[in-house]
């Protein structure tokens, strides 16, 4: 089940999917962050600025065809959202409703050409963070959506700039 509380306070329901509770900031409201659809990973929009970027962000982390790397969640009730908040409201839930990292398209992703995503450990190192262009997206998603690889390998392997641009 997808909850979508936004500001607003009015829900929207799919059935289909699984979700995690998110209590929103005053915590008068909640807020569910829903888990990721099979084999693809959660991309969390928390800046609202620019329409036109963000949709050009979801065309290029789309790729081609049937291909899907993302689930992507859009709702104004995770404006602003820090990762601090987004890592105490994880840690709440119960273990099979937990989401274990998620890619955050802030205003640094959707200001910059390579659209780098803060990629977010809620696991192993909660709070850890590392940028990762669209064009190594796949690589950090697929393995982490099949377990292949942990959060730390790629966080372990950023450049100067923080973000991760394949093992060298």
């Amino acid at each position: 089940m997808f909850w979508a509380c936004r500001l607003s306070r009015t829900c929207h329901v799919d059935r289909s999917a699984r979700f995690i509770g998110l209590r929103a900031w005053d915590d008068s409201s909640v807020l569910l962050l829903p888990g990721p659809e099979d084999l693809t990973s959660l991309v969390l929009r928390v800046d609202f600025g620019d329409e036109v970027r963000w949709e050009a962000c979801q065309e290029t982390l789309s790729g081609s065809g049937d291909d899907r790397m993302a689930t992507f969640v859009s709702d104004i009730g995770f404006d602003g959202v820090t990762t601090q908040r987004l890592v105490e409201l994880d840690t709440g839930a119960d273990l099979d409703d937990r989401v274990f990292y998620l890619f955050v398209a802030d205003s640094t992703t959707l200001g910059d050409d390579e659209f780098p995503l803060l990629a977010v450990d809620l696991d192993g190192e909660p709070g850890r963070t590392f940028r990762v262009p669209v064009a190594f997206f796949a690589d950090v998603s697929a393995n982490l959506s099949i377990g292949n690889m942990d959060f730390a390998e790629f966080a372990d392997a950023v450049d100067a700039t923080g973000a991760y641009r394949g093992f060298n």
